[in-house]
């Protein structure tokens, strides 16, 4: 039998809820998963660190649109001298699959 916090959770699963129930767990395609499982998980075939163009690629979008992202500095990000490099953790934070303050990369 749940408790009405579990119940109150569940309410809110989904919907940007981050009680304390769910802090280490994320939604995900209705279901609930761990979210060092979903960062292993979600674009396995990409390294930790991209480029502009995978970036634009795992996105979908074009290479203009992520140089305006990381020049807008939606997505953290890191220069090697004019070459933009790209934790793959801090495309997920931008993706909102990864809560950036509960979560390390």
């Amino acid at each position: 039998m749940h408790s009405n916090a579990e119940d109150a959770a569940w309410e809110g699963a989904g919907t940007g809820f981050q009680g304390e129930l769910f802090q280490s767990s994320i939604y995900q395609g209705g279901i609930y998963t761990k979210k060092s499982e979903t960062y292993t998980s979600v674009f396995k075939n990409y390294p930790d660190v991209v480029t502009v163009e995978q970036m634009s690629e795992m996105l979908g979008i074009s290479t203009k649109t992520a140089y305006k992202l990381l020049k807008e500095n939606k997505i953290k990000h890191f220069m090697i001298g004019r070459i933009y490099k790209i934790p793959k953790y801090y495309i997920l934070t931008y993706l909102e699959i990864l809560d950036q303050k509960n979560s390390n990369p």
